[in-house]
């Protein structure tokens, strides 16, 4: 199992007692999230370096759009990953190993750090 879908299980079994019948979609949202924010760090990055290097790889305009399709991928990808069949069995897997004992709030407050890093690099550009 990776993190993220340890992450996903995490956010699952702490949201399924509060709201049941939308925890799975809360879970999807933050790893979707999670992935996508890491995603626009690494980019920034890559183009703040790709900048410093003097190489033209691509414009501004194509590398948002290529972002936008690469989160719309990414949401999509995890809908189908975490949902019906393959979940009922990753989260048995994840019911025999132990439990998480990640603050909630500190993992709603991963992706906000990350995105505050991204907007650092962006301004440092």
């Amino acid at each position: 199992m990776t993190t993220f879908d340890k992450l996903f299980f995490h956010f699952f079994q702490y949201y399924k007692s509060k709201k049941s019948k939308k925890a799975n979609d809360i879970a999807t949202f933050y790893v979707s999230f999670l992935q996508c924010s890491l995603l626009l760090l690494l980019g920034v990055f890559f183009s703040g370096f790709f900048k410093q290097m003097n190489v033209q790889t691509m414009s501004a305009s194509k590398a948002w759009i290529l972002f936008v399709l690469v989160v719309i991928f990414i949401y999509f990808k995890n809908w189908m990953q975490y949902g019906g069949r393959k979940r009922k069995i990753r989260n048995v897997k994840m019911l025999k190993n132990k439990k998480l004992d990640y603050n909630i709030w500190v993992l709603w407050f991963l992706p906000v750090v990350v995105l505050g890093l991204t907007l650092v690099l962006f301004q440092a550009l």
